[in-house]
């Protein structure tokens, strides 16, 4: 759906966007928690399993925040570094957090211990994006970028929905709330660019 609004267009915002929209398949790992009821797998692959889920969310999120920062006028150049240093980063943070496999939730979540710091880094990330839109709103006189945040604001509503619910209402409020989110970020930056 992406490629079909941008096609050859050359944003860097889009790039990070689609990031944001594939690190969010890697969710189909949290099946591992049902199944081990029934097949009981050794801890050490339910500790590989939340090592990339937890490397794979904050992937994703650290991308769509650098999405923000490329609307606000980071140099491209600079964008394109930022794959690198995006990648460090959600590396550190997954390899770094010690994994007890009895403290999650349902939803891969940790249930103690590290859940502040992954919700303190998840507001940062999240403040930061939207003001980055605003900001780049007012440097570029476009109302589309204000529009553009409210999708980041839905987009990431509808992930921390979908993140922290393991009942099917939750999980089809957080996939529309996530769906149209980010289509409606994508729409507003394709708008942007039509007129490049």
């Amino acid at each position: 759906m992406i490629h079909a609004y941008f096609e050859r267009t050359p944003t860097p915002e889009i790039l990070y966007i689609a990031i944001f929209a594939i690190s969010l398949s890697f969710e189909a790992l949290r099946l591992c928690l049902p199944l081990n009821f029934v097949y009981q797998f050794p801890s050490f692959y339910l500790r590989i399993t939340t090592k990339v889920l937890l490397f794979a969310r904050f992937f994703g999120i650290f991308s769509l925040f650098t999405a923000g920062l490329c609307a606000a006028g980071m140099d491209i150049q600079k964008a394109r570094n930022a794959i690198l240093i995006i990648f460090i980063a959600a590396l550190v943070i997954s390899l770094g957090v010690p994994i007890d496999v009895h403290s999650w939730d349902t939803g891969f979540n940790t249930a103690c211990g590290y859940i502040t710091t992954f919700r303190l880094i998840e507001l940062l990330v999240f403040v930061t994006t939207m003001a980055s839109f605003l900001i780049a709103s007012k440097i570029r006189d476009s109302k589309e970028y204000v529009n553009a945040a409210i999708g980041v604001v839905l987009a990431l509503i509808g992930r921390n929905i979908l993140l922290g619910t393991d009942n099917w209402i939750g999980c089809f409020l957080g996939i529309a709330l996530l769906s149209f989110g980010t289509l409606f970020l994508c729409s507003k930056v394709h708008k942007i660019y039509l007129w490049l």
